[in-house]
């Protein structure tokens, strides 16, 4: 289940990538139209980031899997980050493609 869930995680990380290299920044970041939206987009993320760090961190525990639990915990918090930049477009391309190699480094240590 949790090579499955970083597969997915490492799909999404690219897909958000993407949305963050061919969109626009919102004309009012702090119209409610679109925070609604956004929150209604970015639920299936949240909740896809939560299960994978929960289900790393016991492979961790388990030792299934050789990478420290500050990895797992900032890849979680590296993905939030990309998450809100992709729909916000506020982070500058370099840090932005840093934060995703970071996610998938993590991703390919647990997978290998």
């Amino acid at each position: 289940m949790l090579y499955k869930l970083t597969d997915q995680l490492q799909v999404a990380s690219l897909k958000l990538r993407d949305r963050f290299l061919h969109h626009e920044a919102p004309e009012d970041p702090r119209d409610s139209d679109f925070f609604q939206m956004v929150k209604a987009e970015t639920e299936p993320y949240f909740n896809l980031v939560a299960k994978w760090e929960e289900l790393a961190l016991d492979a961790v525990k388990s030792r299934k899997v050789i990478v420290h639990p500050q990895q797992i915990e900032a890849t979680r918090e590296n993905f939030e980050l990309i998450l809100l930049h992709s729909y916000y477009i506020d982070e500058k391309p370099k840090k932005f493609m840093e934060l995703v190699q970071a996610i998938d480094y993590v991703c390919q240590q647990i997978k290998y």
